[in-house]
C-alpha cells in the first residue's frame, strides 16, 4: 500500500493514478477536521484561488499544451474540468464546487483508495507528500528539520460578487479577440473613472501590510494594489487591459472582466484582481467601477502564505527526494505553480512511485514536452529558484531559429505531443 498525504489536485491525481495501476492507496487528508486558512469547503481538490485553469489553446499557449499532454496521460483533473466547465472564452474555467465534488466522489468511490481523516505531522519513510503550498505547521517543521531549504512567499486571491448585483447597463459581453461566445462580462472605465479608481486603490488600507514584504509576493499572483503602485498605467497593461475588446466599435480606456464562478452563473469573479486590501476597503474601492457600484461581495480577496521546497537541492526530476528515493513530493510545494502544473506533478509522482515500488526504473519525459520540462526545472541547479508556471521558456528549443512566433509555438506543440506519445508507449500502461 502506498501512502499519499494531501487530497488537493496533486494528491488526488497521484492516488487515482496509483489506484488505476492496481495499487492499494491510503490517502491522508486533514479536512474536514481541520482546514488551512485558505480553504472553505470539505471536498477534495478545492480551488482556492481562481476557478480558471487558463488557456485551452494547444498551439499558442504553454498551459493549453500542458492540458493536452495531461488529457493524453489520463488526468483526473482534466476529466473533472471537462465535466464541470463553465463558459470562459478561450480559457478552461470550472464550477469550483461541482469540480471538487466530482473529484471527491471519484476518489471516495474507488475501491482501492482508503481515505484517512487525520493531520500528518511527520514525513513517512515512503510515499507521496502533496500537502500543497499551505502545509500544516507540524509537517512543515518536520520537512524543515529533515530537508531544510523551505522557502515561502505570499499568494493572493480575488473577490467574487453576486451576478444579480452587477449593473449590466454599464457592461458588455464579449471574450477577448472574439474567442468564445461572449463569456465574460466586461466592465469598461473611462479615463477619468480609471484614474479615480487607481488613486483610491493606492490610498486604500491593506490587511497586515507589515507582514508582507514585496520580495515575498509571487509575481504571478501580485495583488492589484501592488501592481498599481508600479505606475499609473500599469493596470491598463495588465488586468484592466482593453486590448481585444470593443463596445459599439470603440475600445474602452480600461476594462475589468468578470468571469463565471459556477455553472449557474450566479457568482462572478473579478479576473486578475487578487488583493490584500481590508474587506471594507475592497468594497469601497472596487465599487468605484461603474458596473460594480451596488455589487454584493460574496467573497473578499485574501492573502496567505505559500510554502515551497528549495527543490533543486532536495528533489530529483522524478519528484523523489535525493536523500530517500522512496519518498516523493508533488504539487505546489515542489515549486510548480498553478492548478494544471500541480495536477501534472501529482500524476507523474504517482507513476514514478508505482514503478519504484515494483523495482522498475522511473521514467521522466524529455524536456521537449511541458511535463518533462517542468519536472526537470524543479530538479535543475538554480541559486535563485522560484515557482514556475507552464511556459515555452522551459522547453528545449533546438530546432533552429524560427522567426514566426506562431510557427515556433506550433513546432513546440507538435514535438511535445510526440514526446507524450513516446512516453506513454515506454510506460506500457
Amino acid at each position: 500500500m502506498i501512502r499519499v498525504v494531501g487530497a488537493g489536485l496533486a494528491g488526488c491525481e497521484a492516488a487515482y493514478r496509483l489506484a488505476r495501476l492496481g495499487e492499494e492507496v491510503e490517502l491522508v487528508e486533514m479536512k474536514p477536521a481541520r482546514r488551512t486558512p485558505a480553504h472553505t469547503g470539505d471536498g477534495f481538490a478545492e480551488l482556492v484561488c481562481s476557478n480558471s485553469l487558463k488557456s485551452e489553446d494547444i498551439w499558442g499557449n504553454a498551459c493549453g499544451l500542458l492540458k493536452e499532454e495531461l488529457r493524453r496521460l489520463g488526468s483526473l483533473t482534466m476529466e473533472a474540468a471537462e465535466k464541470t466547465r463553465v463558459p470562459a472564452g478561450g480559457a478552461l474555467a470550472v464550477d469550483r464546487e461541482k469540480f471538487s465534488t466530482y473529484i471527491t466522489e471519484k476518489i471516495r468511490s474507488c475501491g482501492k483508495i482508503r481515505v484517512v481523516c487525520e493531520e500528518a505531522e511527520e514525513l513517512p519513510s515512503a510515499g507521496i507528500i502533496a500537502t500543497g503550498p499551505l502545509t500544516a505547521d507540524a509537517l512543515s517543521r518536520d520537512i524543515e528539520k529533515k530537508f531544510g531549504g523551505a522557502l515561502h512567499f505570499y499568494d493572493a486571491t480575488a473577490p467574487v460578487v453576486a451576478a444579480d448585483s452587477v449593473d449590466y447597463e454599464k457592461t458588455f459581453s464579449q471574450s477577448r479577440y472574439g474567442k468564445g461566445d461572449g463569456d465574460y462580462v466586461n466592465c469598461p472605465l473611462t479615463k477619468a473613472e480609471y484614474e479615480t479608481f487607481v488613486s483610491e486603490l493606492l490610498k486604500a488600507e491593506r490587511a497586515e501590510l507589515h507582514e508582507f514584504e514585496k520580495r515575498e509576493i509571487f509575481e504571478g499572483c501580485m495583488p492589484v494594489e501592488v501592481m498599481a503602485a508600479r505606475g499609473k498605467d500599469t493596470l491598463r497593461y495588465g488586468m484592466l487591459k482593453p486590448v481585444g475588446l470593443e463596445t459599439e466599435g470603440v475600445r474602452p480606456y480600461a476594462v475589468l472582466q468578470l468571469r463565471r464562478e459556477n455553472a449557474a452563473g450566479t457568482s462572478l469573479g473579478l479576473v486578475g484582481f487578487q488583493t490584500n486590501l481590508k474587506f471594507g476597503e475592497q468594497k469601497r474601492v472596487f465599487s468605484l467601477i461603474p458596473a460594480l457600484r451596488n455589487a454584493e461581495f460574496e467573497r473578499y480577496g485574501v492573502m496567505h502564505r505559500n510554502t515551497f521546497l528549495q527543490s533543486p537541492e532536495i528533489l530529483n526530476a522524478d519528484f523523489s527526494t535525493k536523500a530517500n528515493p522512496d519518498l516523493f513530493f508533488a504539487g505546489q510545494i515542489t515549486g510548480v505553480e498553478g492548478y494544471v502544473e500541480s495536477a501534472m506533478s501529482g500524476l507523474l509522482a504517482g507513476i514514478h512511485a508505482f514503478r519504484r515500488l515494483h523495482g522498475k526504473e522511473t521514467l521522466v519525459p524529455e524536456d521537449t514536452c511541458v511535463c518533462g520540462a517542468l519536472s526537470r526545472y524543479v530538479a535543475s541547479p538554480n541559486k535563485h529558484f522560484q515557482p514556475m508556471n507552464a511556459n515555452y521558456g522551459v522547453l528545449r528549443a533546438d530546432f533552429g531559429r524560427v522567426r514566426d512566433k506562431k510557427e515556433k509555438k506550433r513546432l513546440f506543440g507538435e514535438r511535445a505531443l510526440a514526446e507524450i506519445e513516446r512516453f506513454r508507449a515506454e510506460l506500457g500502461e
